[in-house]
């Protein structure tokens, strides 16, 4: 805030006052001196404006205030803005105040400056002798005493005026400008990189001297030679660019061909998923049986059970085939193969290995047609796709459901060693040293063959002959003559679950023969088990001395390995077809006969009389049995080429608990204490009898 006063001042006469560095000032001043006369030395009146306003002396005493305030007289007052949130026009309160009236900028240095004349690089001197003459640039408030004499004035001020004659020569003179912020040269603040050189040095190319006489004659060969080669260069190019499209044609065929197969494959995935929706909607009552039903009237038959059939299966072009073989599939529970053919050895024709999954019975999930009757085949244990089958032929093949096309990918022939008769029996074992897959087979010309897959080659080697008589051994000498008519006919084999090299051979003669991989030309033991064709020999799943062994002859016996009597023999008045040991517990096993009955029996219950014996089948015979891996189920194959599938009633697979008191065993050791103490019950009266 400041305070302005408004005083009339009167003044009778003016001093003289000369102020340093104003020429125009000292010149009249001259010449009022030499004119004689002085102008300052009479009072001169005031003279009043004519336009001067007229005031009384109150107002002229009287004190008008005035206040700066930061407001901006030019900033609006009436702004308004919408609020969205309020939906409303809004006023704005706040208007920015501020008005910039002057602006100076820091780095600007005044011409007449002290400053700017240590810039310039003036004498020291002269810088401050035009601070001493010349008080009102550093002390403007300072009283400026008169000088009557103005010579010496008048010389000081000539000297640093930039008008005067001695700037004016100062000028002439190249002067170096300094940096107004740390006084250096400008020149001293180029940075100038430092010079690189780089140089390298190679060896001189070789030269030779060459020279020669070139004829007409020469240089038109030469012409010739040139233009041949621009036209075979042609060629080239022209039969490149032919093979370039064909390949591009080729590319764009087999990917339409692939493209193609993958819509094929993809609406055949569709369709196949469509299938099983279709077929589980129509048979829902099957499906409910088979997921949740149980026969509440087991608790009223005391010990006995009953089997509820649940699907069948049938493909059309199997007529007048029957089922020689049945084998789960143990990755896919739900999958399950069926081989086709004829015991009718009179018409023997073609066969058929086709595959079925519960979830849609309608219809199969493979389909192999074959030239000659299937009559065994086995699955890979751990590499489900391989199917190992043996046909009537003689032949052994391999089938891999992985590959496309209907044909094995292994086959055997006359020139790698397939049998002279019917193949019986087809069973994978563990691969050899060098990880090549292999399996047995065992046939009626009395070879039992081992089969290795190596690369695209099916590979033989005889593991034992079968002799008719276990007293006879010939002699390496009689093999070639009477050898061949000394062999037995092998009609089943299996393989120990826990020891790698031991197998059982059944015959056509009704022995079972105890064989090893590394004897062979002779048998570790021989068993007078029927009389008639052993139809199948088992190990035990769980005991490691006990398999079951089922004839023509009506019988099925068990036996202890290392006992040459059986230790069990059930008559069951009707031909046996086949015979197979449950998965879930060492005494259950279940027949079939040609009466078409299935005979389930349980030794742990009853030792003489089976659980169930029902008829599922009327004036057809019963072929093969298989029990499922893990759902309490079974499939039975006939003559006709169904297979019917069958659910146990709780009876039937009760798992026996032990006593109070007992030490409860764990895992399959359960299972072996059972079979353990039945066996040891039947060998007590033979230690008697001894």
């Amino acid at each position: 805030m400041s305070v302005l006063k408004n005083n009339v001042r009167k003044a009778s006469t003016v001093q003289k006052v000369t102020l340093p560095g104003a020429k125009a000032t000292k010149a009249a001043s001259k010449k009022k001196d030499e004119d004689g006369w002085d102008d300052w030395s009479h009072g001169k009146p005031l003279q009043k404006p004519p336009e001067q306003l007229e005031l009384t002396e109150a107002e002229l005493k009287e004190e008008i205030t005035r206040t700066l305030t930061a407001n901006n007289p030019h900033a609006p007052q009436n702004i308004v803005r919408y609020s969205f949130k309020e939906r409303s026009y809004k006023p704005v309160l706040v208007v920015d105040q501020m008005a910039v009236h002057f602006v100076l900028e820091g780095n600007l240095v005044y011409q007449d400056s002290n400053e700017a004349g240590r810039l310039e690089g003036l004498p020291e001197e002269t810088v401050k002798a035009s601070t001493e003459e010349h008080p009102d640039e550093e002390k403007p408030d300072t009283p400026v005493t008169p000088v009557e004499d103005g010579g010496e004035a008048e010389k000081a001020g000539e000297e640093y005026r930039p008008d005067s004659a001695a700037s004016k020569a100062d000028k002439k003179e190249p002067k170096v400008t300094k940096n107004q912020f740390n006084f250096s040269e400008r020149a001293s603040q180029t940075l100038n990189n430092p010079l690189r050189e780089r140089s390298c040095q190679t060896e001189p190319p070789q030269r030779c001297t060459f020279s020669a006489n070139a004829n007409q004659w020469e240089i038109y060969d030469a012409y010739v030679e040139e233009l041949q080669k621009q036209e075979k260069n042609k060629e080239k190019q022209k039969t490149i660019q032919l093979k370039k499209d064909g390949d591009k044609s080729k590319k764009k065929k087999m990917m339409l061909t692939e493209t193609q197969n993958d819509d094929i494959n993809k609406v055949g995935k569709v369709a196949k998923i469509i299938e099983r929706m279709i077929h589980q909607n129509t048979f829902d009552d099957i499906a409910q049986d088979f997921k949740y039903f149980e026969d509440a009237s087991d608790e009223f038959r005391g010990q006995q059970g009953t089997i509820l059939p649940l699907w069948k299966f049938h493909y059309d072009k199997t007529k007048k085939l029957s089922v020689t073989a049945l084998c789960w599939n143990k990755k896919y529970p739900d999958l399950f193969s069926v081989g086709l053919g004829s015991y009718n050895f009179t018409k023997q024709g073609r066969g058929m290995l086709v595959f079925y999954s519960l979830k849609n019975s309608s219809f199969p999930e493979y389909i192999y047609p074959t030239s000659s009757s299937v009559l065994c085949l086995d699955i890979h244990e751990q590499r489900s796709y391989l199917v190992a089958v043996g046909f009537y032929d003689g032949c052994v093949a391999v089938y891999n459901l992985k590959r496309e096309g209907q044909e094995p990918v292994y086959k055997s022939t006359a020139k790698t060693g397939k049998h002279t008769d019917p193949v019986w029996q087809v069973c994978w074992h563990n691969d050899d040293m060098d990880n090549n897959h292999n399996f047995y087979s065992v046939s009626s010309d009395g070879r039992v063959v081992s089969w290795t897959l190596i690369k695209n080659e099916l590979v033989f080697t005889d593991v034992i002959r079968l002799s008719l008589n276990a007293e006879d051994k010939p002699s390496a000498q009689q093999a070639s003559t009477a050898f061949s008519s000394l062999l037995a006919c092998g009609t089943s084999m299996d393989f120990h679950k826990q020891i790698d090299y031991l197998f059982l051979v059944g015959t056509e003669e009704g022995k079972i023969h105890k064989c090893s991989k590394t004897y062979s030309r002779q048998y570790l033991e021989t068993y007078a088990a029927h009389s008639m064709p052993v139809d199948t020999v088992k190990w035990n799943h769980f005991h490691p001395n006990v398999f079951i062994s089922c004839s023509s002859d009506w019988t099925v016996k068990i036996w202890d390995h290392t006992i040459n009597t059986p230790m069990f023999t059930f008559d069951l008045k009707a031909a046996v077809g086949d015979v197979a040991w449950a998965p879930y517990s060492s005494t259950v096993f279940a027949a079939v006969t040609t009466d078409g009955t299935v005979h389930v029996f349980d030794l742990n219950i009853n030792k003489y009389e089976p659980l169930c014996q029902q008829a599922v089948v009327a004036k057809h015979r019963l072929t093969h049995i298989e029990f499922n891996p893990i759902h309490p189920i079974i499939i039975v194959g006939d003559d006709r080429g169904y297979v019917t599938s069958y659910k146990l009633s709780p009876n039937l697979r009760k798992k026996q608990m032990m006593k109070k008191g007992q030490e409860q065993p764990k895992g399959p050791e359960v299972e072996v204490v059972k079979m353990e103490k039945l066996l040891s019950l039947l060998r007590e009266p033979e230690q008697n009898t001894v």
